[in-house]
């Protein structure tokens, strides 16, 4: 079975929850995708990294930082980094934070994200996209030059729309309705 495989298979038995929720966006749903459930496990960790890795390869994006908001986006990019690293391809992974530090240095990113770094911003699932697009921006204010955006789970409720009409090219993994 492939890694691919493997992994929708880890995040429809771990990740997919029937009910009725209510999701960040507001909208009320049948299922929920709580995609740490496989992202922080172990075997989730090692096949977020080599499926989400190849992902970003097929995509033709040549990043030097990966990372999103926190904290969905943290074992994502963890994975992807550590993946890529083992392959031999230097990558470094990096966390936003909804709101800047109230002490310290002030940091809303943190991981060393320097101005000017090519970066893919990855989350665990995507809904309307308007955590992902806060993310990106934050991302981009910060002078880093946004390369791609990587979804793990899109629930295709509007994010790709929404991440396209702000000018970014957004690639999902897997849409929720195969998992469910």
């Amino acid at each position: 079975m492939s890694s691919k495989s493997r992994l929708r298979r880890l995040l429809a038995e771990r990740s997919i929850k029937s009910g009725d929720f209510t999701l960040a966006s507001g909208r009320r749903s049948r299922y929920y995708v709580d995609a740490r459930l496989t992202t922080m496990c172990g075997e989730g960790q090692v096949l977020v990294g080599d499926v989400c890795w190849r992902a970003i390869e097929e995509a033709g994006w040549e990043p030097d930082f990966v990372g999103g908001m926190t904290l969905g986006a943290d074992p994502v990019a963890y994975a992807i980094a550590n993946h890529a690293t083992r392959s031999g391809r230097t990558l470094d992974a990096f966390t936003v934070r909804k709101e800047p530090k109230g002490h310290g240095t002030g940091r809303q990113i943190e991981g060393g994200l320097p101005a000017g770094a090519r970066v893919v911003v990855v989350d665990d699932t995507v809904t309307s996209g308007g955590s992902l697009l806060a993310s990106v921006q934050v991302v981009v204010r910060h002078g880093a030059i946004v390369v791609g955006v990587l979804a793990l789970v899109d629930r295709e409720e509007g994010g790709r729309e929404l991440l396209r009409g702000a000018g970014f090219d957004l690639r999902a993994v897997f849409a929720a309705k195969d998992l469910v």
